[in-house]
């Protein structure tokens, strides 16, 4: 339910998209431009540091964290993100039991999405995204099947109608369509266009009761990852959209108003990409740099613990790691414990200690 949608998303116009022959219209603004150059440089950056084994595994459980709890969230989900981190973890957890089932089904979709390896994508492959995503959630008989049935968006607090989709006998024309043109545009046309334009298109035409924005954002992470760009899939582009739904409803609102132009609907998509992927830089820099991990190592990869990991984030945060802070970082772990891998860290050369009482600090070195 979407109580932001305004009546203009709602007329349905004989908009050229909407023909038998699918072909998206938009402009190569400055804007978006700008948005895949910054897109470009983050990716170079991110795929060619110098991490190591852990640190990867570690960004990307932070993302599919992020990804899953924004995803299911920005739909109603009432669990938090450390309930759903939680969940995610195999623990049990007091909450709605809709809301547990949703965030297991799109970690399951996420896991789909990371072994697809298909040339094309079919209808069948959205059926299947949908399957994932409301399996235990809708109805037996309309999961994984597009709608048989006229639905409606209303507003949650005066009950009018915000959203009408197409009739459903159109559905299945409009989903043919589409793909027809989404696996065989240019390759001129960039990746994140592609999936820009992808993720619009299937909210647009709501092809299944419930649960077409998330098969609509899985569907956008697929052509990223299959254009080359998943980025060793450290990104949540869910977490841009959950910051300011507002911003991400008007967003998709301004196709309808400009006709089906799909100009301010992409320059919205590929700057939240860029965002993202600049955060996840920034900090893959900072990781790379600080850590010196190629120059202080010959190029060759240190493989730190999880714990380690947490220690020199700790530093990175605060500057320094004393002795009365191993408790606030590792509330069940003993202080010999922590001794042990601060002596690890100490002797591959990452951190030093300063002082050598009680109040001694460890630091990065430099």
């Amino acid at each position: 339910m979407v109580p932001w949608l305004r009546k203009e998303f709602l007329t349905r116009k004989p908009y050229p998209y909407l023909s038998p022959m699918y072909s998206p219209t938009f402009s190569i603004t400055n804007k978006l431009l700008k948005s895949i150059g910054t897109i470009e440089a983050a990716k170079e950056v991110i795929e060619n540091a110098p991490l190591v084994p852990a640190w990867e595994a570690k960004f990307r459980e932070d993302a599919l964290v992020r990804t899953v709890h924004h995803g299911t969230h920005i739909e109603g989900n009432e669990l938090n993100i450390t309930e759903a981190g939680k969940v995610l973890a195999g623990a049990k957890i007091v909450g709605r039991d809709r809301d547990i089932q949703e965030v297991l089904n799109y970690r399951n979709v996420l896991k789909f999405i990371e072994g697809f390896d298909k040339p094309e994508i079919s209808d069948e492959g959205i059926k299947h995204i949908h399957e994932l995503t409301a399996y235990r959630i809708l109805p037996e008989e309309t999961v994984g099947e597009y709608r048989k049935s006229q639905v409606v968006v209303k507003n949650s607090q005066t009950g009018e109608v915000t959203f009408r989709p197409p009739p459903a006998l159109e559905v299945p024309f409009l989903v043919t369509a589409f793909l027809t043109w989404l696996n065989s545009a240019s390759g001129e046309t960039h990746t994140a266009i592609k999936a820009g334009v992808a993720h619009y298109e299937l909210v647009r035409i709501h092809p299944f009761l419930d649960g077409n924005g998330r098969v609509a954002r899985a569907v956008a992470t697929v052509i990223l990852f299959r254009g080359g760009y998943d980025i060793k899939r450290f990104f949540s582009l869910e977490e841009y959209y959950d910051r300011e739904p507002l911003r991400y409803y008007e967003a998709l609102q301004s196709v309808a108003r400009a006709e089906g132009n799909l100009t301010a609907w992409l320059e919205y998509f590929t700057e939240g990409l860029a965002i993202e992927l600049t955060r996840i830089k920034e900090k893959v820099k900072t990781l790379s740099t600080d850590l010196k991990i190629k120059k202080s190592f010959g190029g060759q990869q240190m493989a730190l613990t999880e714990r380690q990991i947490k220690i020199v984030e700790f530093i990175q945060e605060n500057g320094f790691l004393q002795n009365k802070a191993f408790f606030e970082l590792f509330p069940m772990i003993s202080e010999d414990t922590v001794l042990r891998e601060l002596k690890d860290l100490l002797e591959k050369g990452i951190v030093k200690k300063e002082g050598t009482t009680k109040g001694a600090r460890y630091v990065l070195k430099n």
